[in-house]
């Protein structure tokens, strides 16, 4: 198999004698190697999988090899990545993207049956000085709050199923605080796909969804909106009939000039592109260069865009957005009052 192929399960295990497994456990095979894509999702899996292959280039063009991890080389590979020498014309990486090559190498490893010890002081040291020197708060991106939602909604055609396809997934990626790919992970029932994250029912005071995410499943709660406009049940009813589609993908492409839905599922990246494409054509940020509101905008505007103008107990906040703390609820509020508790004044200041 080759050095630099993602995800290797081995083609041909092999039982105690070295002879080759009986024929009838190739399908146990198959199997183990749909649970190792499981594992991960699709982005971490093409993330890796890119990372590994970036790796592994370095290496060839030092006339070094990948394999086995040896942590005096991973160390100047990731030297060579914070100062931008890792290849031509690249720009240094950031301390989150060294991070993640570094992750993606020891998975690789790891994969392969090798162990690459990242407490090695070639990696450990070399690692915590990039950080000391390179690291920067991060970028957080731009929320959408209601009003910036309404107007965005006006820019979709409710005449055509792109149009409400598209205002059912703002609705709901919204109101249920969902990450992107959680959105397009939705099927209309329980159980219906073996690709899909979770499922939607739909009640008379609202909707419940129920997803997998990094932590186990968890209820998301979406009740319906004080007008049908801005209701993402509404939405998301008005989608699934016009769109004609009782099971399967909640979400799909719209084919033949907008005239016909297909079977297949749509992929996350549509939800950024959809954010980012609404955003600019309803004006959002109209204070900045159209290069500027490219980069504000994400999926997680969605989800910043709840944290920030939900006026509720803070717990039922982080609740619906599936955090683990309070504390990461809190990077989500873009306006919240930072000064409410004043220790200043507290002290006798």
């Amino acid at each position: 198999m080759p050095r630099d192929t993602p995800f290797p399960l081995s083609a041909q295990p092999q039982n105690a004698k070295g002879g080759a497994l009986p024929g009838h456990l190739a399908g146990l095979t198959e199997r183990a190697r749909s649970y190792v894509e499981a594992a991960s999702s699709a982005n971490t899996r093409r993330a890796y999988a890119s990372d590994w292959k970036h790796f592994s280039t370095w290496c060839r063009r030092q006339n070094l090899s990948p394999l086995p991890p040896d942590p005096q080389v991973v160390g100047l590979y990731i030297t060579a990545c914070a100062s931008g020498t890792a290849e031509r014309g690249m720009k240094p990486n950031t301390v989150s993207t060294i991070e993640r090559r570094l992750s993606a190498i020891s998975w690789n490893c790891a994969q392969r049956g090798m162990s690459l010890d990242r407490r090695d002081r070639h990696i450990a040291t070399v690692l915590a000085g990039i950080r000391n020197r390179h690291a920067a708060p991060p970028r957080q991106k731009e929320a959408i709050l209601p009003e910036d939602l309404i107007a965005m909604l006006e820019t979709l055609d409710r005449g055509t199923l792109r149009g409400l396809r598209d205002r059912a997934m703002l609705l709901l990626g919204f109101a249920g605080g969902l990450r992107r790919s959680e959105i397009v992970g939705l099927d209309c029932s329980r159980g219906e796909t073996e690709d899909g994250r979770g499922w939607i029912e739909i009640f008379d005071k609202g909707m419940l969804i129920t997803l997998r995410g990094k932590t186990g499943w968890r209820e998301v709660e979406v009740g319906r909106g004080s007008s049908d406009a801005t209701c993402p049940v509404v939405a998301v009813e008005t989608w699934l009939k016009f769109a004609r589609i009782i099971r399967g993908p909640l979400f799909r492409r719209v084919r033949g000039r907008g005239k016909d839905v297909g079977p297949e599922r749509l992929n996350d990246q549509e939800v950024a592109r959809l954010i980012k494409r609404a955003a600019l054509a309803a004006g959002v940020r109209g204070d900045l260069s159209e290069a500027e509101r490219e980069q504000k905008f994400s999926g997680h505007s969605l989800r910043a865009g709840l944290a920030s103008s939900a006026e509720v107990d803070e717990r039922y906040i982080q609740k619906q957005l599936g955090h683990a703390s309070a504390e990461m609820t809190r990077r989500y509020q873009r306006r919240r009052d930072r000064f409410r508790v004043n220790l200043t004044k507290a002290a006798g200041l």
